[in-house]
């Protein structure tokens, strides 16, 4: 039974995780709190969650265990959830962004409903939150540049200095942040200043910045505001205006929490939001950075956002990952606080285990080499029955075509092969899948001196249904015919860093483009493969046998035929580990 481990400063043994077969075994701390609040009947026994994206790039994998979370959550305990988009940075958004959140929501199978949000559209309630604090005494318009605001913050070991604006009167500040509003003063000219503590311990209580002046139009609000607010002060603030019971996030944001209490506690007077972090999700040999993906698109390193290397949702979407696959994959691996490395191998299992079940089988080759039945009818053509899948009768049959010439791939050829090789060699014989065992006769060469084409015999008798179909043969090769074959565009995709690195954070530090790999995509265009794939729409799934699971690109196509991404080898390396131990 394969199990659950990561990689964190020892890797787990199988005994100490969980199962994988029973997804909803892995620990969930979350959950546990949730469940502990409804028995004290907090917040009256609600539950309301969100999902909070910036729209300032595509998301990705990671992202995943936060809406599977957040919404699980609501599903879970029969709350609701909510997706609102924090933009309050014009300068990084874009309703390109926006768009594309929502189909990735929608595509992993969560509904918002009515309750789709935007931080924008509490600008008015917040710059009224951020007055009611300059009233209080809490905040003041500082005019320090963001220079000299980082040099008076302090260190870990250094209390930071106070501000020489800190001491301005209420009256003053509410008259300088009103005239900010009004777009009197230049960019990075003032800001707004929380009030707190500068010899903190939590660098971030040290006066932090509320809001800034960016004259800059807003993908929705225009040019209606050039004053924005932080996004420490704006996410609270709108969960508190949404009746969010529980803010669900990464660990990142530990250190922030007690601004985020801070400010709730002081500006809202019943119910507040309150904070709960999680360790985020990080996969070996995979970019977890935004940023660092916005680089590969911008440099040109991949095709865009959706390329299908990309750990992107919709990259994965395009190369063929399913949706069912993603969630089961995010059940799995839990929910913790302390950081881990999941190992990439676990969520193709996933995949595997998901697409072993839906997809049906059909023959492709990669690198075409004919092969010749010199017993064969020369214009003869059969149609051999073939199942679509073996473990689903109600997927039906299909008919495959046969004749005197066929490909199959060039390496299950050898004329010189090591032992126990139990592929086509001269003398040699194998099954055909669904038709006819063949014996290798003769061989033709190129001017190369390579073999171009292989000469056989057929046994007539052989095929299913055949007296001597039961025959034994070590070796079984897919195949398809060569005249009635199509051609097709195949590409083959693999990780797009060559290393696993011991420290998840190391993308942000270390070269990037010195660890990509070079072999992450290799593209056939030479493949032949059954009839019927001609017809294949976009995204449709298969297993090409003996190949792994591939998908019809959603975009593209070459000779009027769909071009297919391999999603996932069928080789599980998973099971493999889990065996091992």
């Amino acid at each position: 039974m394969p199990a659950f481990f990561c990689y964190n400063q020892v890797k787990l043994k199988a005994e100490e995780a969980p199962a994988i077969e029973t997804p909803h075994t892995a620990a969930n701390f979350i959950y546990a709190i949730i469940r502990e609040d409804l028995k004290q009947n907090k917040n009256a026994g609600r539950v309301h969650t969100r999902f909070p994206p910036e729209p300032n790039g595509y998301l990705h994998i990671g992202h995943a265990k936060s809406i599977c979370l957040n919404f699980g959550a609501a599903l879970e305990f029969g709350g609701k959830c909510n997706l609102r988009f924090d933009d309050t940075n014009p300068a990084k958004e874009d309703t390109e962004y926006v768009d594309s959140i929502r189909a990735d929501v929608r595509w992993l199978g969560f509904d918002w409903e009515d309750r789709l949000y935007y931080a924008s559209d509490y600008f008015p309630r917040l710059y009224d939150f951020a007055c009611r604090l300059i009233e209080k005494g809490l905040a003041y318009v500082c005019d320090l540049s963001a220079e000299e605001i980082r040099a008076y913050r302090g260190t870990l070991t250094e209390p930071g200095r106070e501000s020489p604006y800190r001491e301005r009167s209420a009256a003053e500040n509410m008259d300088l942040f009103q005239r900010m509003r009004a777009g009197e003063f230049p960019n990075g000219a003032r800001v707004l200043r929380a009030r707190i503590d500068m010899a903190s311990p939590n660098l971030n209580l040290r006066d932090p910045v509320l809001y800034r002046i960016l004259h800059q139009a807003h993908h929705r609000t225009g040019d209606a505001w050039c004053i924005y607010p932080l996004y420490d002060f704006a996410h609270p603030l709108s969960d508190a205006i949404e009746g969010v019971t529980h803010s669900i996030c990464t660990m990142e944001f530990e250190d922030h929490r007690p601004l985020y209490d801070w400010l709730t506690d002081n500006l809202i007077e019943e119910n507040p939001p309150r904070q709960y972090e999680f360790a985020r999700l990080d996969l070996t040999c995979t970019i977890m950075s935004k940023r660092l993906l916005r680089h590969l698109v911008e440099e040109g390193v991949v095709s865009g956002w959706d390329d299908p290397r990309m750990p992107t949702l919709s990259g994965l979407r395009r190369r063929g990952y399913t949706p069912e696959a993603i969630r089961n994959f995010c059940e799995r691996i839990g929910v913790a606080k302390a950081n881990s490395l999941v190992d990439t191998a676990l969520l193709e299992y996933c995949l595997r285990e998901d697409l072993n079940r839906r997809a049906e089988r059909r023959m492709l080759v990669l690198r075409p080499l004919k092969v010749v039945i010199d017993n064969y009818p020369p214009e003869q053509i059969e149609y051999l029955e073939a199942e679509n899948h073996p473990d689903s009768p109600e997927a039906g049959v299909r008919l495959i075509p046969f004749g005197r010439e066929i490909y199959i791939e060039n390496e299950d050829f050898m004329e010189d092969p090591p032992k126990k090789y139990f592929r086509l060699r001269p003398g040699g014989e194998v099954r055909l899948k669904h038709a006819y065992i063949i014996t290798c006769t003769d061989l033709v060469r190129d001017d190369a001196g390579r073999v171009s084409e292989v000469h056989c015999l057929y046994d007539p008798l052989s095929k299913s249904g055949g007296p001597n179909a039961g025959r034994k043969v070590r070796g079984t090769l897919h195949w398809v015919a060569a005249r009635e074959s199509v051609p097709l565009e195949v590409r083959l995709y693999d990780s797009l860093l060559q290393d696993a690195p011991e420290n998840p954070e190391a993308e942000e530090d270390g070269d990037l483009f010195s660890r990509l790999n070079p072999a992450s995509l290799e593209v056939c265009r030479e493949c032949r493969g059954e009839p019927a794939l001609a017809a294949a729409g976009p995204g449709e799934r298969f297993q090409f046998l003996r190949l792994g699971y591939f998908c019809a690109d959603s975009r593209d196509a070459a000779f009027g035929h769909p071009v297919f991404n391999r999603i996932v080898g069928l080789r599980d390396t998973w099971a493999k580990i889990a065996q091992a131990q």
